[in-house]
């Protein structure tokens, strides 16, 4: 009997010993589980590697997948925080920027509020100003934020008082004011004396910028290549990796252009089969240059034109001018959009998927279905969903203002765009 109670004895031991394991590991998984799970060292470390997702009601419609990069979905709210980084942290790195500094930039608002939202993460101060016909509420983010504000009539690029060109002074200012201050600490009080009776200039430009302003950075988000660099470092790589490298075309408005050429360019070096397009609102002249070769139209060139070159109610896309960024872009073709088609999807893609989306985002969807129409089912096409709807409030989610401007929504689908 005995070799059976040593067998007894083990099977036993085995037993208790499987099931402790077992109970450990179970346990062990649900402390795993409860851990955190490489949380982000700050503001900056959550910038980026934002989901891609399918656009479920356009990608039914059309037989493709069509995918939206949530760029909304970055702490600043849209695709320009990417911009904003790269442009501050290369600035620090040249030294045109310094801890204390100001960075100043022209902007219809969401690359401002970006700058405003990341500076203080760099110990910088930002100043932007901004046209006094953008939506209300980017002012009020902006301000909110900290940043100072100006908003300012809008004017052709090529006059003094444009946005940009003033937010460049404001660089330059910044700079004098910080010159200013180190000289005057060097000085007695004599010499202080006289230096403030005979620059009155730089006085008056004081009153913008308090005298321990460490100096000012023009982010130039149009001509400045970090702009380029955040989307071909950042966002296509992204794209590449999160679809298997198994994508068929891209597509997507610009306004800097960096999106548009840092993604294509990218994407286009990692397989020249993928199809890179732009889609353009109206009063711009990218979609002419993309398939014309020329920046404008036969009744632009004779001066029959009427209207504002920038008569749209999208926001932050659309231009009149090669920009450096732009410049870099790789595209196979190009769409024009027009406002009634981006109001319309926008209110599609909330009423079918509960997207909340901006201007600019509904008009890269339009693209997403032109290019699906182009180049048929069976196909995966990405475009940018650059912010959501919340600082689109007082006119591109307005029904009063769309009445105004003859662009109440009424399609009860995707009517007006099967149209073409």
């Amino acid at each position: 009997m005995a070799p059976v109670t040593v067998t007894g004895a083990v099977v036993a031991a085995t037993l208790s010993i499987a099931l402790l394991s077992y109970f450990l590991r179970k346990r062990s998984a649900h402390h795993k589980a409860l851990s955190p799970k490489n949380p982000k060292k700050g503001l900056i470390d959550a910038i980026g590697n934002t989901p891609l997702i399918r656009i479920n009601s356009l990608s039914e419609a059309t037989g493709c997948e069509i995918l939206g990069k949530a760029e909304f979905l970055n702490p600043g709210g849209s695709v320009k925080d990417r911009v904003a980084v790269k442009i501050i942290q290369e600035a620090l790195e040249s030294g045109q920027l310094v801890q204390g500094g100001v960075v100043t930039e022209g902007s219809a608002g969401s690359t401002a509020i970006s700058l405003a939202t990341v500076a203080p993460a760099y110990g910088c101060k930002c100043h932007v100003v901004i046209p006094d016909d953008a939506a209300i509420e980017k002012s009020q983010i902006l301000e909110a934020l900290g940043a100072t504000v100006e908003r300012v009539r809008p004017v052709s690029i090529t006059h003094r008082d444009h946005y940009v060109n003033i937010a460049r002074r404001r660089a330059f200012e910044a700079n004098e004011v910080a010159l200013k201050h180190k000289r005057v600490k060097h000085l007695d009080a004599k010499d202080v004396k006289q230096i403030n009776g005979n620059t009155s200039e730089v006085d008056e430009r004081s009153t913008v910028f308090s005298t321990d302003c460490k100096g000012g950075f023009f982010a130039d988000q149009f001509e400045n290549l970090a702009n380029y660099r955040a989307h071909y470092e950042g966002t296509g790589p992204e794209i590449w990796e999160q679809t298997g490298g198994k994508l068929h075309a891209f597509v997507a408005a610009a306004g800097t252009g960096g999106t548009v050429a840092g993604v294509s360019r990218f994407l286009k070096e990692k397989d020249p089969s993928i199809e890179c397009f732009l889609v353009d609102p109206p009063g711009s002249g990218l979609f002419n240059k993309v398939t014309r070769g020329v920046m404008y139209t036969k009744e632009e060139a004779e001066g029959r034109r009427l209207k504002n070159p920038f008569d749209t109610i999208t926001e932050g896309i659309g231009i009149n001018r090669l920009t450096e960024n732009f410049k870099m872009a790789e595209l196979d073709g190009a769409f024009r959009g027009t406002d009634m088609e981006a109001v319309e999807m926008s209110r599609f893609l909330l009423k079918n998927d509960g997207l909340f989306v901006g201007s600019s985002s509904a008009m890269n969807c339009v693209g997403a279905f032109r290019v699906a129409q182009l180049i048929g089912p069976g196909h995966t096409i990405v475009t940018i969903l650059c912010d959501n709807g919340m600082r689109h409030l007082s006119k591109f989610h307005n029904a009063q203002y769309l009445s105004q401007h003859g662009l109440t929504p009424s399609a009860t689908g995707l009517e007006l765009l099967r149209l073409k």
